[in-house]
């Protein structure tokens, strides 16, 4: 059957033809920065044995229903999802509608989860709140920054480097945009922050007395100087939060909730789809920032 497969780490997974069955045929595969991670070497969880089959996630097809796949170490410490089909347990495998297809559903999955359960249960943005979102360019900060609008938050703001994208963000419903390195002159009751590092390090120098902050990645660097007068003199209340931390219950709550908002219109999931067969241009979208499907 049909797969992808890196035969070395730091390399782009090629198409081939590998032995194997599954009960569940594998519709459409989402990539996202944790398989870069995993496949160059650099996630705290190592990667599956050489060579592997990427992937941590997938909408299947099974007896006429659509489930969404991720866990069981699939894409981390075993084979992915990128490929045609693959058995997994049923107690983590997730049922969802037909009111959003294939791509989109997948597309909205991990880092949909990660912009969308952050804002609204971590950090519980409500209408008096104001919203900074750090790297809002990416697609985790754009589903924070229209959930946060979504919940109805006074004012939110996007922040990031690309202008251009940042443009988009003022027609997906934020407030304001700031690039870094401009001061934010305003005060922030939430700050929502896949990037640590110096963004933070400047952002919570915006922050509001008891601003609740929520850390999601590292893309910015895995440390951070925070002065004691800035998160004692503040209260600040600083969490952090992994998709990998939730409950499958809990999981399957939020990704339902948020495909319902995706096929509402009131959360859009930006991505491009491509074929198995042009896997590699997919890999180098992602790698570009830009959310890639791989439909099979």
């Amino acid at each position: 059957m049909r797969a992808a497969r890196i035969a070395e780490l730091s390399q782009a997974p090629e198409p081939v033809e590998i032995e194997g069955s599954g009960s569940i045929e594998v519709a459409a595969a989402a990539l996202n920065p944790l398989d870069l991670a995993v496949a160059s070497g650099r996630h705290y969880a190592g990667h599956p044995p050489l060579p592997y089959v990427p992937g941590c996630e997938a909408i299947g097809h099974r007896d006429g229903q659509r489930l969404y796949l991720f866990g069981d170490g699939r894409g981390l410490t075993k084979d992915g999802f990128l490929v045609e089909r693959v058995d997994f347990p049923d107690e983590l495998a997730i049922p969802i509608p037909d009111s959003v297809d294939d791509a989109q559903a997948v597309a909205a999955g991990i880092a949909g989860l990660a912009g969308y359960v952050p804002v609204a249960k971590v950090a519980a943005v409500a209408p008096d709140d104001r919203v900074l979102v750090l790297g809002a360019t990416g697609s985790v900060g754009t589903v924070a920054v229209q959930t946060a609008k979504l919940l109805g938050a006074s004012r939110v703001v996007a922040a990031g480097r690309d202008e251009t994208k940042l443009q988009r963000l003022l027609e997906l419903g934020a407030d304001a945009t700031v690039q870094f390195g401009h001061a934010y002159g305003e005060e922030f009751d939430v700050v929502i922050d896949p990037l640590w590092g110096e963004p933070l390090v400047r952002a919570l120098d915006a922050a509001a007395r008891g601003a609740r902050v929520v850390h999601i990645g590292q893309s910015a660097g895995p440390e951070a100087t925070l002065t004691s007068a800035v998160v004692r003199g503040k209260q600040l209340r600083i969490v952090g939060y992994s998709n990998f931390a939730l409950s499958h219950a809990d999981l399957s709550e939020a990704y339902r909730e948020l495909l319902g908002h995706v096929a509402d219109g009131l959360v859009r999931v930006e991505f491009e789809s491509f074929p198995l067969e042009r896997v590699g241009n997919a890999w180098a979208a992602q790698e570009r920032g830009e959310k890639a499907v791989v439909t099979l």
